[in-house]
């Protein structure tokens, strides 16, 4: 339930105060504050709108655990690596005023591109500069919703945006959902996304040798399942030859556990996706909020300290105080200071 009514509010918190400010100066211009019930009803919009900019505040302050969750995973010196601008500030206009306007002039999308047989479960959406810069860095993302609903234009589009208008090219795929396929058909989708962009993609400037995969939720388990699986034939059926190994990985509030909807009388396959860390494992960035009521912080924490103590690459947890889940959905505070997070992440990764 607190995920349900706070999913909107807990990232834009500051509309809550616009609403209650405006009904309030409303009320007041038409004379109708007199009564004491109307008194009492102030009173209570004051301590909500208090409530709320302390919401707000706590996603003001999430560059903080990032900057230290980089500097923990990267080393304090990874600036001196980094020979990419990276972005100062962040875009406090848009986040104000227009938290939900992901368009941008210098960003072209091409909609429901076919990578599989599987109709529109099997379409992805692609993003990159207008000028189609060649040899461009290259983000494959998957969405959530446990493997049962969801859609490639939801969630993420803050970062997808972001990365297209600094060069890369970048996809948001659909994958086959439950009922319809169970593990490992999502996991077979998401390889042929990855295979279908080491074939295609360099008609749209992207450099596959260069390629991260992202998700969020599902969509995360997903990623890091990828990120540990490169090239494994049990998830390449009929493709065993594409090459599917990825430069990074990068986790939003993801489920890190068994696969659910696993059949009662079937054993359950290893746990997703720390069952499958090895010490190739490449670079991770993982995000998760203290208060995800879905995919629980504990499970994260667990996920990142498995992954740092056998792997040889870069692990950066960043931990965020007051997120829930779904903190992608909005240009916010805290989801415009996790992409400042993934693109120090993969300025570092790529830096030579």
């Amino acid at each position: 339930m607190s995920f349900l009514f706070g999913m909107i509010i807990n990232e834009v918190p500051h509309f809550g105060i616009y609403f209650l400010a405006a009904s309030t100066a409303l009320a007041a211009g038409q004379g109708d504050l007199g009564s004491t019930g109307a008194r009492v009803t102030v009173a209570v919009a004051a301590l909500t709108s208090l409530a709320l900019a302390y919401s707000f505040w706590l996603g003001t302050r999430a560059d903080r655990p990032v900057t230290r969750a980089l500097d923990e995973g990267l080393g304090a010196d990874w600036r001196d690596h980094v020979t990419t601008p990276l972005r100062r500030h962040r875009p406090w206009a848009r986040i104000l005023l227009t938290p939900a306007y992901m368009a941008r002039r210098d960003v072209r999308v091409v909609r429901n591109l076919s990578y599989g047989d599987a109709g529109r479960r099997n379409l992805l959406d692609l993003y990159h500069r207008r000028d189609t810069p060649q040899n461009a860095p290259v983000l494959v993302y998957f969405h959530g919703g446990q493997y049962s609903r969801g859609a490639k234009s939801r969630e993420a589009r803050p970062l997808l945006q972001r990365l297209a208008s600094q060069g890369w090219v970048c996809v948001s795929a659909n994958y086959r959902l439950r009922p319809e396929t169970t593990f490992p058909g999502h996991q077979i989708d998401a390889k042929k996304v990855i295979a279908w962009m080491r074939e295609q993609g360099a008609q749209y400037g992207a450099d596959p040798a260069r390629l991260f995969v992202a998700g969020s939720s599902a969509g995360a388990n997903m990623a890091g399942l990828c990120a540990l699986t490169p090239n494994d034939p049990r998830f390449q059926p009929g493709f065993e030859s594409s090459d599917t190994t990825v430069t990074g990985a990068i986790c939003f509030y993801g489920f890190y556990g068994h696969y659910f909807g696993t059949p009662p009388d079937e054993p359950a396959p290893p746990m997703q996706p720390q069952g499958y860390i090895n010490p190739d494992a490449p670079p991770f960035f993982i995000a998760h909020g203290t208060n995800d009521a879905l995919g629980t912080v504990e499970g994260a924490r667990h996920f990142a300290a498995e992954l740092r103590r056998t792997s040889r690459n870069p692990v950066v947890y960043a931990e965020l105080p007051g997120a829930q889940h779904n903190f992608d959905l909005f240009r916010s505070p805290r989801c415009e200071a996790v992409v400042d997070g993934v693109d120090a992440f993969t300025a570092r990764t790529l830096a030579p």
